[in-house]
């Protein structure tokens, strides 16, 4: 159980580094590289303890291919005592028949014992073995993941230098927008018709200066004339 947990530790470890790194992140690329060696760094601790399980199991089947072993040693050594003591009770020599004998149920009593230890072996060798399949299913998972991590690494990796670059080109954009060239001609426009709005004023201005000038001379002939003709009805009086 202890081994089965481990691997739910190791992955709520993970998840801890890959939040606390996302929460901090400011650099995608170097925020997933690392990502990816703090997983790279969990599954070897896990194979560690897979590899440990394992290990353990093989001892298990070791000890119990011992314990088989032994039974079939004793047992083939009490078939061979009780054989000796059934030629010696035909031959007559019932002591050493019975000695035979003795020795064969010491044997059988061997044998009982390696075989119960075992039969105690059977349920921890089965229950390791279900455990170790466990593990490695869950530590394929993790590499499949690592696997699918360093893809999404890849893929975010360029997204967000397409996405840079995106930015990049939209800040020239905005900065274009900004000194926009069309409406510093729109000024210097602004400019040149201010200035022949004042050059056809002065030409106004100059135009009612001389009419005014010629109104003048009008009416200074008039009086001119006024005066002539009253010089002439003075004279003509006279």
């Amino acid at each position: 159980m202890a081994q089965q947990s481990l691997l739910g530790r190791v992955g709520q470890l993970v998840r801890a580094n890959l939040n606390a790194a996302l929460d901090a992140a400011e650099d995608p690329e170097v925020m997933l590289d690392q990502m990816v060696r703090d997983y790279t760094a969990s599954i070897r601790e896990a194979e560690d303890a897979v590899a440990q399980t394992i290990g353990n199991l093989r001892l298990l089947q070791a000890d119990a291919a011992e314990a088989r072993q032994t039974a079939s040693e004793w047992g083939g050594k009490a078939l061979a005592a009780s054989r000796r003591a059934d030629d010696l009770r035909t031959s007559g020599a019932t002591a050493e028949a019975d000695r035979f004998d003795t020795l064969a149920k010491v044997a059988l009593q061997r044998q009982m014992t390696a075989e119960s230890e075992l039969r105690g072996f059977e349920p921890q060798i089965a229950a390791q073995t279900e455990v170790v399949e466990k593990l490695k299913k869950g530590l394929d998972g993790m590499r499949g993941k690592l696997a699918e991590l360093r893809t999404k690494r890849d893929q975010l990796a360029s997204r967000a230098k397409v996405a840079e670059a995106q930015n990049r080109m939209h800040d020239a954009v905005k900065g274009i927008d900004l000194m926009d060239p069309t409406s510093e001609v729109s000024r210097f426009e602004e400019k040149v018709r201010r200035e022949e709005a004042r050059a056809a004023g002065r030409a106004e201005l100059a135009a009612s200066s001389i009419d005014a000038q010629f109104e003048e001379l009008e009416a200074d002939s008039d009086a001119l004339e006024v005066e002539a003709r009253l010089a002439a009805l003075k004279a003509g009086g006279a």
